[in-house]
């Protein structure tokens, strides 16, 4: 589902909430962000993990999350990827420079995700939470003269998760640390998937975090669908990766900020090996 499209950001999302390890909001409490993410990929990790080169693929996403607490330990979760354009430039000869491959593009919604969270634990300085999250099969998983320009990728999927985390002072100044353990049950034959992610940050001057992740998927191989190559997809079966990024925030106005955000993955199978961008505009209400 859409976590594979977030697993150069996360996004995706698959981006949550800078706000110390306090994953549930409370009731009343929000947090809303518009997001426009890109990738721009000439070259995947092939199934071996390997590097090897690809025509150049282009994925620009613009979404909406936002998260809300329906009671004082259950917080309800959507991401809405509302435009999603995949494209391809055209591919000319370097040395005769006649055209060997005619550009295209393909634009639809994504991959829509609905969460759900309830607090286990709560004290000052620590929270545990389990997460419920559902892929719906939204988005267009065969497009394009070849159906490789996809943006879903047409099963629906459940990704069962445990968060954990401490909010503590660094030098002063508000920092935390969480991380989260999960299972990815997916269906229509692709193969069930492991996840495990870690989260650290800090604000400085007293508007601006920096944020640190990193972000593991492991596939169970357990799937019937054949193995895909990542030359034309970012929604191939049995895909794997260790993800690094960071992320800076800065608080323009009273709950009103703007983020910026950087992931790539520094390890895989079947997946694109180019960095990934986003710029957010975010508005937390607590």
């Amino acid at each position: 589902m859409k976590y594979l499209q977030f697993l150069l950001t996360i996004s995706l999302v698959l981006t949550f909430q800078i706000n110390y390890a306090q994953w549930v909001k409370e009731k009343g409490n929000g947090y809303y962000k518009i997001t426009a993410w890109t990738l721009v990929a000439d070259k995947h990790y092939t199934s071996s993990g390997a590097i090897d080169s690809n025509a150049t693929r282009g994925n620009f996403t613009f979404s909406l999350y936002g998260e809300y607490g329906v009671t004082n330990k259950i917080d309800v979760l959507l991401y809405f990827p509302l435009f999603t354009r995949i494209y391809q430039n055209t591919q000319v000869s370097k040395t005769k420079g006649n055209v060997l491959q005619e550009g295209q593009a393909f634009n639809a919604i994504g991959d829509v995700d609905l969460g759900l969270r309830y607090s286990l634990f709560k004290k000052k300085y620590l929270a545990v939470s389990t997460t419920l999250k559902m892929g719906l099969p939204t988005g267009r998983d065969n497009a394009g003269s070849d159906g490789s320009y996809q943006t879903g990728d047409g099963e629906f999927n459940q990704l069962f998760q445990l968060d954990i985390g401490t909010s503590y002072q660094l030098y002063s100044e508000p920092s935390y640390t969480k991380a989260y353990v999960g299972f990815n049950n997916r269906t229509q034959g692709f193969s069930d998937e492991f996840h495990l992610g870690v989260e650290t940050g800090v604000k400085f001057w007293r508007k601006l975090w920096g944020v640190g992740r990193l972000n593991i998927v492991k596939s169970f191989s357990n799937g019937t669908l054949s193995v895909q190559n990542a030359q034309g997809s970012i929604f191939a079966n049995n895909v794997e990766y260790v993800s690094i990024g960071t992320e800076v925030a800065y608080d323009i106005v009273h709950n009103i900020g703007v983020s910026l955000t950087w992931a790539s993955a520094i390890s895989g199978r079947i997946i694109y090996a180019n960095p990934s961008c986003s710029l957010g505009v975010f508005l937390d209400l607590k």
